[in-house]
Formats: structure tokens, C-alpha cells, sequence
């Protein structure tokens, strides 16, 4: 079908920006897909190449899709909605989004106290940490990246268990803590690492958020302390008031 005809009165470069637009909607590119490249969509709708550009540029400005130089155009994934509040679960909020939470480890070792984790973990320094490295995925997506530290006094073969049981929750409810709370969040921003983009399946020079926080029992004391790298692309941080 030829789109040169602008007898509807509407703008060509607007009809290309709807029919990659139902493409979205409909499933024939999936979140975290790569668009065809300008001159195959150019020669689909039968339009130039500056008009495929302006076609793009407007569905990026609406958070449709988004633009790697180099690598070509991505369809952007639905940002997870991550509440941040005194209870805060990842397997919670992912479930209650329809998605279905995993976790993964990816290395578990031991580790010592610096004299910033000892402060945070209410620790000498030197103390003995087991330190777990994992990934948390929504749906398979990969949300972000941890790093975990535990006393090892208190956690004995934590890396073990988070192993079998893939979530921080259920590997806490295993030594006996049945409620926790969040003591602090601190949020920066950063560019991903090599290490972090390739777990997270993020193009170099994508931007991470760095939540790092800690966690007490109901009684006020530290169990773990963690840093996260969250894809800032796919998730939007609610600050809820208490």
C-alpha cells in the first residue's frame, strides 16, 4: 500500500508513527525488540527516510521506543511501578504488577567487614560477611542487580540457601526472621558497568539506578546490607509516604 497518497490529511510521517505504534500494541515487536532499520521501514510504508526519522523521533518522545546510536531503535519495555517504603519486597511488587518475580544468584563468597559495612550491619570490622551476588527479573526481564552482604555468624551457608530459595524473604524467613523493615534507601545515578550491562542485557552506556539500603528485624537490628542496580530504563521509583 502506497502512503504517498496524503489525501486523508494525515501527515505521512505521523500514518508510519501509528502503524509501528499498533505494531506495539498488538505484539508484532515486543518489548526490548529491535525495530526494523530506516530503509526497511522506509520501503514497507513506501516514504522516505527522513520521514521514517520523524516518525521515530516522535515515538521516542512518548516513551514508545528508544534510539541507540549504533545499534538502531529498541521498543521500550513498560517501566515496573517500584514503590519505596518501610516494606519493601521485590517478589511483592513484581507479583502485584501480573508479573512473575525471579531471582538468581550469581555468586555467593565470603567477605570481611569494611568500616562502612560494619557500621551499616552493626559490626566490628573484620567481622565475617557472606557476600551474594544475584540478579531479579519480572517476567524474565532483568530488573537489577545485587550485591548482598550478611553476617556469616548469623547467616551460616546464606549463598546456600538463597541458591534453593531465590528470594531475600524466604532466605531471611529461613534463619527465623519472620518481618523486616527498611532502616535507609540512598538512590544515585550511574552508567552501567560491562558487568552489570551484560547481566542486566543493557547496551553499554545505558543508565542504572544505585539504591543502596539496609534492612533490620522488627527489634531495629541490621540484617543485610545491599547495593542494587536497577535498569533505569524499566522502572519508575514511587517515594510513598509513611
Amino acid at each position: 500500500m502506497s502512503m504517498q497518497d496524503s489525501a486523508s490529511g494525515v501527515a505521512l510521517w505521523r500514518q508510519v508513527a501509528d502503524g509501528i505504534e499498533r505494531g506495539i500494541a498488538d505484539g508484532r515487536f515486543a518489548a526490548g525488540e529491535k525495530l526494523p532499520g530506516e530503509m526497511e521501514i522506509a520501503e514497507t510504508y513506501r516514504v522516505n527516510r527522513h520521514t521514517v526519522r520523524r516518525a521515530l523521533a516522535t515515538l521516542a518522545e512518548r516513551g514508545l521506543v528508544r534510539a541507540e546510536r549504533g545499534s538502531g531503535t529498541y521498543v521500550e519495555a513498560q517501566r515496573l511501578a517500584y514503590p519505596l517504603r518501610s516494606r519493601t519486597r521485590f517478589s511483592e511488587i513484581v507479583g502485584a504488577g501480573g508479573q512473575e518475580p525471579r531471582g538468581q544468584l550469581i555468586d555467593a563468597s565470603e567477605d570481611v567487614a569494611t568500616r562502612e559495612l560494619a557500621r551499616e550491619l552493626g559490626l566490628k570490622t573484620g567481622a565475617p560477611l557472606i557476600r551474594i551476588e544475584s540478579v531479579r527479573s519480572a517476567d524474565r526481564t532483568p530488573i537489577c542487580v545485587s550485591t548482598t552482604w550478611l553476617s556469616a555468624e548469623r547467616f551460616p551457608d546464606a549463598g546456600k540457601v538463597f541458591a534453593n530459595l531465590r528470594s531475600m524473604t524466604k532466605l531471611l524467613a529461613h534463619y527465623g526472621v519472620g518481618d523486616f523493615s527498611r532502616a535507609s534507601t540512598r538512590i544515585t545515578a550511574a552508567i552501567a558497568d560491562a558487568t552489570d550491562a551484560a547481566r542486566l542485557d543493557l547496551a553499554l552506556g545505558r543508565p542504572v539506578l544505585v539504591v543502596d539500603s539496609t534492612d533490620v528485624d522488627t527489634g531495629g537490628k541490621p540484617l543485610v546490607t545491599k547495593r542494587s542496580r536497577f535498569a533505569a530504563e524499566r522502572v519508575e521509583f514511587l517515594v510513598e509516604n509513611s
